[in-house]
Parts: C-alpha cells; sequence; structure tokens
C-alpha cells in the first residue's frame, strides 16, 4: 500500500486543546500529540506508555503523588485507569498502545 493510500486518523479532546495522530510504529499503535497548558482527566483502555518528547508534563497516576516529566521521560499507565496530566507550557508527546 502506498502511503497515498492511508488515512492518519486525528483527534481532538478537552474543545481542541489535546489533540494527537495515530500511527503504526515498530513496537506497535501509538499517537503522537500535543497538550496545551491546563489539566485534564484522562481514562485507558488498554495499557499506555507515555513518553514526554517535549515539554513537562505533570502526572497523577492511581495511588501516586504528582510527578513531573520531562523531555525522554515516560510512564505507564495500566488499562481501565484514569489519571490526571496538567502543564503550564505546550507539551507534546508519544504514547504507545499494549495490543
Amino acid at each position: 500500500m502506498s502511503n497515498t493510500d492511508q488515512t492518519i486518523k486525528h483527534s481532538t479532546y478537552f474543545d481542541g486543546q489535546v489533540q494527537s495522530l495515530a500511527l503504526n510504529t515498530p513496537l506497535g499503535r501509538a499517537t503522537v500529540g500535543v497538550i496545551l497548558p491546563g489539566k485534564y482527566k484522562f481514562s485507558t483502555n488498554t495499557q499506555e506508555t507515555m513518553v514526554v518528547v517535549s515539554g513537562a508534563l505533570n502526572v497523577k497516576l492511581h495511588e501516586t503523588d504528582w510527578l513531573i516529566y520531562h523531555a525522554q521521560e515516560s510512564f505507564i499507565v495500566p488499562s481501565g485507569e484514569t489519571f490526571f496530566a496538567g502543564c503550564e507550557e505546550d507539551v507534546s508527546y508519544i504514547c504507545y498502545y499494549a495490543e
């Protein structure tokens, strides 16, 4: 299949404050995206590994304190969990989904 036959899925959340593009990687299905300044509540359907690409992301996982993740740092969110994330500057990320 040529690249022109593929459609890139674009998702928008929180009135456009969080946006992502889907892609397939050697590690499996993933999204790359941007989070604009604010605080957000996310839920997972599958285990997610989030890697911060740029900026600093404040994260509160289930039963943990708030932690700050910087560029090239990652965290894992189990399937079926809710977590909170916030930032004071634009953050870019890549999220890998367990299959």
